[in-house]
């Protein structure tokens, strides 16, 4: 069975019922968990002298709003009892964060959220879980969203 799942968060309502999903899962067969957000570390398009001090400013508000979401689901988990890690991971690409990730804990099981986009928006945006789905070494389990 499994003995470390690791439980990617962004803060919004999916990930949360995936982090309850795996918070269930983790209390039953008494597994560690690890909780992660990945922060995008490219998204800022500053150009010239200013670039590097916008880098830094938005590399700081992503990185508070990841403890925020991240803390909170630590809470509700250590006050089940579940050993929970945590870490903010900085990586230009989301979905390889998530990976590379779970090769670094040793997590044998990903529970993560999908939002449910259409063939046309993830044909646009794409999609993180179902990059995760395509690269990821360990199974993964996948909680649809409300919307």
């Amino acid at each position: 069975m499994f003995q470390h799942i690791l439980v990617p968060v962004d803060g919004s309502a999916t990930a949360n019922k995936a982090a309850d999903a795996a918070a269930t899962l983790a209390s039953e067969i008494e597994a560690k968990v690890t909780v992660i957000h990945v922060v995008h570390t490219y998204p800022y398009a500053g150009f010239g002298a200013g670039f590097a001090e916008g880098q830094s400013l938005y590399l700081a508000a992503a990185t508070a709003s990841a403890n925020d979401s991240i803390a909170s689901v630590r809470d509700k988990m250590q006050g089940k009892g579940i050993a929970v890690e945590t870490r903010v991971v900085e990586s230009n690409v989301v979905w390889r964060g998530v990976v590379e990730t779970t090769e670094a804990v040793g997590a044998d099981l990903i529970v993560m959220g999908t939002h449910g986009r259409s063939k046309i928006d993830r044909l646009l945006l794409g999609s993180v879980t179902q990059r995760v789905l395509s690269h990821a070494s360990v199974p993964v389990m996948v909680i649809h969203g409300d919307d």
